[in-house]
């Protein structure tokens, strides 16, 4: 897995235009269940992940730019590391089994025993949890059981799931391929792939429009489980929740 995170704030770039999904009911999509297995095959067997994503967009009131560099593991395993161009690591959020630790090494200060959406929504204005996030990278968007499908016009489709997550799909020719989601609050469009995985996810809700673009993708290649750890040093000072949401959005606490 890769060891560091590069990471710039500035001003983001403009947004792409967005997706337009079909609405309305729709008719009734015969072979649901075939059509979600081709369209999770590639996804629905990887347990382990690693990408370098390049964030750019909006979340909780500012606009940021950065890359990260975030590791996988199923079930429910994360690591988000941080580098500043030069010296210390920013910072390094850990988790696993829904709780998390977050170190950051310039400020000798760490917030730990937190949900791990709970830290991304105060950091990055993501609430979603690592196997979420897992899901959106791979293209699975969910790992919840399908239940009923939908046709319309111009090859599009959609696909229902237990967890009340809606996935678009589009056809070209005889295959399906993912084009986005709705998801809770959650606006997911998948832009582009490359190859086998996306390599652009937009995220957009309420106060959140955030584009990523994941590259040097690697897929059950194992992860030491000690990467999903961090040493804390002697000393640390200690944070709260409030006290990362006060900073705001991928902002160093003073």
């Amino acid at each position: 897995m890769y060891s560091l995170f590069a990471l710039s704030l500035g001003v983001a770039a403009c947004a792409p235009a967005t997706v337009q999904f079909p609405t309305g009911a729709g008719t009734s999509l015969q072979g649901v269940s075939r059509i979600h297995g081709q369209i999770t095959r590639h996804c629905s067997a990887v347990h382990s992940f690693t990408a370098e994503l390049t964030l750019a967009g909006r979340a909780l009131g500012e606009r940021l730019r950065g890359r990260v560099i975030a590791g996988f593991a199923q079930p429910d395993a994360m690591r988000l590391e941080g580098v500043a161009p030069f010296g210390a690591p920013v910072f390094v959020l850990v988790s696993r089994a829904g709780v998390s630790t977050l170190l950051l090494s310039k400020q000798s200060a760490v917030l730990t025993g937190e949900a791990p959406e709970e830290v991304l929504a105060a950091l990055i204005g993501v609430s979603l949890g690592p196997a979420d996030l897992r899901a959106l990278l791979t293209g699975c968007v969910t790992d919840a059981p399908v239940t009923t499908g939908a046709g319309f016009s111009n090859g599009w489709a959609s696909l229902s799931y237990t967890d009340e997550t809606t996935t678009f799909l589009r056809r070209t020719n005889d295959t399906w391929a993912v084009r986005g989601a709705r998801r809770g609050r959650w606006l997911i469009e998948f832009p582009a792939w490359s190859g086998t995985f996306p390599s652009e996810v937009r995220l957009r809700s309420e106060d959140v429009d955030l584009a990523v673009q994941v590259q040097q993708v690697e897929a059950n290649a194992g992860i030491d489980p000690a990467a999903f750890t961090v040493r804390v040093p002697v000393g640390t000072r200690r944070l709260t929740l409030d006290d990362v949401r006060r900073a705001g959005t991928m902002r160093e606490i003073p």
